[in-house]
Parts: structure tokens; C-alpha cells; sequence
């Protein structure tokens, strides 16, 4: 064996104890959901009969037993409600607060980033049962708002400090530029800084849309009636009504769904590099 390829031996063998790591992870973590995804393909009988075995074809007739029977589309309906009003709400309002928190010194500047900061701290759970008695006085239990609003707020906390950093890293060349040109605060935040923002956007409407999307806690204390059920809520309360653990199965893949789907729109954003910031060097 020469020199160079016993060097690049050497080199390569940590390399390639890595990628085996990795995979092996991958195949660890993956393998439940390949496992659910082939069992929604199957009767009964063959899960308890074969559980690991592939299925003998593919019928989405449980998919649609799952949509039907278990009223998984009123429920998706509900989830896609609330998590697309509550992704918006969070990026767009968190956005503008960062801009001026980045970009503007007022009187009060720090306290109100110290309220923020308490967002990040206090646990979700500490705060349920006032909001929950909250909402009862409110007359508004029992509806999508109640799950809007407290999301909305949760993660706006979040929104506001990773967009904050990102924005401060921002050039100033380029707002004082668009300002000698004559454009106001309000077309600088929409023509520039948004569009800049794509990318850190993209990956904070993907983080909050899987968190409020695979919810379960909060949709279950402040949901009463079956018409206001979220996907998660739906599934769980299949098991209250016998049904088959194939129609489960395939019910929480349909759930899967619209979160690989919102990946893959956004995947392009999340994946562009910020390197070109508009000023040309």
C-alpha cells in the first residue's frame, strides 16, 4: 500500500465511523414511522400476524375510513385554522417588533425585551390554568380563538429575539440608502427587510407550524366539544371509539402529511444562503 492511500485511509476512517453513526441514528428514528406508514396499508389481522412485514398492496381505503369514520377532515380543518393564523400572526407582528427593537432606541426599549425574555423562561405549563380561566370569562372557551390567541402570544417570544439578532446583523449602508432615496420606515420593513428575512422566516414558520401542529396539551384542556378537536386531539379520541388500530394508523399518517409537505415548500428558503445582502462589494 503506498503513502498517499494509507493517508487516505487514515483520514477517512473517522469519516466514515460518523456517516455509520449517523445512519445508524437515522434508521433508529425513522424506523417507527416507515413501520406506521406500512401498517396503514394493512388489515388487522396482518399487523398482529406479520407487524413487520411488508404489505401485500397498497389500498387507501383505511385512509379514507380514517377520514370519514374517524372525522379526521373536520379536525385537520380545525388544525390548519389555527396553526396558519397563529404561523402568520407570529411572523409578521414578531418581524415588526424585531425591526424595532434592532433599528430604533426608545425609553422603555429594555424593559419590554425583558417581558420577551420572561416568554422564554416561564415554562408553557405554568400558565395554562390562568388562561383557561381567563378565556372562560371571556366567553370564548370552546373556540378556535382561544387556541389562536395563546399561541400567537407563546411564540412570540421566540419570533422576536431570533429575528432581533438576525436583523441587527443587517447592513446600516442599506437603510440609509433606501432613506436618501426617500422611502419611509414602512416600505423599508417591507421591501427590504422582509425580503432579506426569507430565509430565518421560512425556518421559524417551519419550527412554529410542527409545534402547534403535533399540539396536544393545550387543544386538549381548552377544547370541549367534538367540532373544535385538533388533529392530535381527533386521533387520541379514535381510541375511545374501537377503532381499528389500522384506521389509527393511518390517521396519523394523514397527519404527517401536510408537515412534510410544508417542509418541502419552505425548504428552499430555509436553505438559501444570506451571504448576498444587496450591497455589492
Amino acid at each position: 500500500m503506498t503513502g498517499d492511500a494509507r493517508r487516505f485511509r487514515t483520514r477517512s476512517l473517522p469519516g466514515i465511523l460518523a456517516t455509520g453513526g449517523l445512519a445508524l441514528l437515522a434508521i433508529v428514528f425513522f424506523f417507527p414511522m416507515v413501520w406506521m406508514v406500512l401498517s396503514s396499508f394493512k388489515s388487522n389481522s396482518e399487523i398482529f400476524r406479520a407487524p413487520f412485514a411488508l404489505p401485500t398492496g397498497i389500498d387507501f381505503g383505511r385512509w379514507a375510513e380514517a377520514w370519514e369514520v374517524g372525522h379526521l377532515g373536520s379536525y385537520a380543518l380545525n388544525s390548519a385554522i389555527v396553526t396558519a393564523a397563529s404561523v402568520f400572526v407570529i411572523l409578521i407582528c414578531g418581524a415588526a417588533a424585531a425591526f424595532a427593537f434592532s433599528r430604533y432606541r426608545f425609553r422603555g426599549r429594555g424593559f419590554f425585551m425583558s417581558l420577551f425574555a420572561l416568554g422564554l423562561i416561564l415554562p408553557l405549563q405554568s400558565y395554562f390554568i390562568a388562561q383557561s380561566q381567563l378565556f372562560t370569562q371571556l366567553a370564548i372557551t370552546d373556540t378556535r380563538l382561544a387556541l389562536i390567541i395563546p399561541y400567537a402570544a407563546m411564540g412570540m417570544s421566540l419570533a422576536v429575539y431570533l429575528l432581533k439578532v438576525y436583523m441587527d446583523a443587517l447592513p446600516h449602508e442599506l437603510f440609509e440608502a433606501a432613506r436618501i432615496d426617500g422611502a419611509g420606515e414602512f416600505r423599508i420593513f417591507l421591501r427590504i427587510v422582509l425580503p432579506l428575512c426569507k430565509p430565518i422566516l421560512a425556518t421559524l414558520g417551519i419550527f412554529v407550524f410542527l409545534w402547534h401542529w403535533n399540539d396536544f396539551l393545550w387543544p386538549l384542556i381548552i377544547a370541549k366539544s367534538n367540532s373544535m378537536f385538533t388533529l392530535t386531539v381527533g386521533i387520541s379520541s379514535l381510541q375511545q371509539q374501537n377503532v381499528p388500530l389500522s384506521t389509527m394508523l393511518a390517521g396519523s399518517v394523514v397527519a404527517l402529511l401536510p408537515i412534510f409537505l410544508a417542509y418541502l415548500i419552505a425548504q428552499r428558503y430555509v436553505q438559501e444562503g444570506v451571504a448576498g445582502t444587496g450591497i455589492k462589494g
